[in-house]
């Protein structure tokens, strides 16, 4: 009974190790003179170079959402950095707020792909990091995001966009596309229409862009984030099997590319 006790107490006790392994941190950087604040996160009982995944926020800012998806890559082994577009101490109070910020990028596309690409840098000058691995992904503002990133010719190896927006004011940027890009839609988003996604579709294949694209039925807007409530007749909610088949797809897209 004693070795019993005594194996379950040393369980219990790597359990609490592997969970405290898991570092966090706040990342002040700067742009053009202007302060930033991103969130890092790594599993530090990893002691090689890992590959590296930037996460691109929502409409909202960063939020608890993009650092708990920056823990959870972490726990896939994973360097995770969650950037900031906005700013430091830029955070929406509301929707209002959040359309007026997101427009101000999305209507920039070359600031849009500076503030982007800022953040990939500062992903790169992670000493964890072996920067010859590196994709992004992003949601929502951010899904569109990590696609801009893909079509200003990021260096990196892959993109995956979670019902992100699929326009962009020039299509013929995608020949900049240097990496495979998987983009996880909700097939009935009203945000995003099927006039959008054909579109998107014609911009990839005339390209020659390696790329996927995975329609969860059923599935309207922001079906990844709990915040966005239960009810689909509003055009944005959680939904379950979308969000846990549309990680699992991030995670074999993962495993092709690195």
């Amino acid at each position: 009974m004693k070795l019993v006790l005594a194996l379950c107490t040393l369980l219990l006790a790597g359990g609490i190790m592997a969970q405290s392994d898991i570092h966090t941190e706040t990342v002040q950087y700067t742009i053009d003179g202007q302060p930033f604040e991103g969130y890092l996160a790594y599993d530090q009982s990893i002691k090689t170079n890992r590959p590296g995944v930037l996460i691109v926020h929502q409409w909202m800012g960063l939020t608890e959402n993009e650092m708990m998806r920056a823990r959870m890559l972490a726990e896939l082994g994973y360097v995770a950095f969650a950037l900031d577009i906005y700013g430091k101490g830029v955070r929406p109070a509301n929707t209002s707020e959040a359309s007026a910020q997101a427009g101000k990028y999305r209507g920039d596309i070359p600031l849009f792909r500076k503030h982007l690409n800022a953040g990939l840098e500062q992903l790169r000058k992670s000493p964890m990091v072996d920067t010859s691995r590196l994709a992004a992904i992003g949601y929502c503002f951010g899904g569109g995001g990590v696609l801009e990133l893909a079509r200003s010719g990021a260096d990196i190896e892959g993109v995956v966009s979670f019902h992100g927006s699929l326009k962009t004011p020039d299509p013929a940027d995608a020949n900049n596309i240097a990496c495979k890009v998987l983009v996880l839609h909700g097939a009935v988003d009203p945000y995003v229409p099927d006039e959008d996604v054909l579109a998107f579709k014609t911009e990839m294949e005339d390209a020659g862009v390696d790329y996927y694209l995975t329609m969860y039925g059923g599935a309207v807007h922001a079906f990844t984030q709990t915040g966005a409530g239960d009810d689909p007749s509003k055009g944005a909610a959680y939904d379950t099997r979308a969000d846990h088949r549309s990680w699992q797809a991030m995670k074999d897209f993962f495993a092709e590319i690195f």
